[in-house]
């Protein structure tokens, strides 16, 4: 599996090449700047990407508005968002993209080299992989007005747990209530925000992003 990194400091740029090539990673390409990463994401079309959101020229957004031009210039390009931050500009449009798998980790957040490397695969082949507090930090602006004010607590809890790719049996395990109480808040919280129910977690994932997008 072929892996491009963009990161900035070059100790955990290097640290980074060595713990997924340890993990049978092929790494195309590790790159210090924007630039560099749109470059390289664009001609070589990696398997998936490792992104850093402040990367220079600007040391600002640079790194996710590249990851999410080169989604456009590649359309389903798999991109794994490690920052220090919740950007909340352009996280949301990033999330909300439909095309191919994403994911948005905190780097003070990943305590193990094989959870890490298997999210890397998760968003690689398709799939959804949220921090649950990037889910709360973007749901949290969104809460105080507009629909999601609607919700019930419990709604919102539910809500954040749907966001982080759970099926109902793994969110009731998490609240401690039975799958049944799960299917009844999912129904409320579809209902209020206007989106059709699903049995498909990705497709249900992605329809919450699409709507804290807007």
């Amino acid at each position: 599996m072929r892996v491009v990194i963009g990161e900035d400091l070059f100790l955990l740029r290097d640290g980074l090449v060595r713990l997924l090539s340890a993990h049978g990673f092929e790494i195309a390409a590790a790159v210090g700047t924007a630039p560099e990463l749109l470059t390289a994401l664009t001609e070589l079309k990696p398997d998936v990407s490792i992104v850093d959101v402040r990367m220079p020229p600007s040391h600002t957004d640079d790194g996710l508005r590249v990851a999410i031009e080169a989604r456009r210039v590649v359309p389903g390009l798999p991109v794994l968002v490690l920052s220090q931050y919740v950007e909340q500009l352009y996280a949301p449009e990033l999330l909300a993209d439909q095309a191919g798998g994403v994911g948005y980790l905190l780097k003070d957040r990943v305590f193990s080299d094989a959870a890490f490397a298997e999210a890397v695969r998760a968003v690689a082949a398709g799939g959804t992989v949220l921090d649950p507090e990037v889910v709360a930090r973007l749901m949290a602006r969104r809460t105080r007005s507009g629909p999601l004010a609607a919700l019930t607590p419990r709604e919102r809890e539910v809500l954040a747990l749907m966001a982080e790719g759970r099926s109902n049996a793994a969110i009731a395990a998490r609240l401690f209530v039975t799958e049944k109480a799960v299917s009844r808040h999912a129904a409320g919280i579809f209902t209020r925000l206007g989106l059709v129910p699903s049995d498909d977690d990705n497709r249900r994932v992605l329809a919450v992003l699409a709507y804290l997008n807007s």
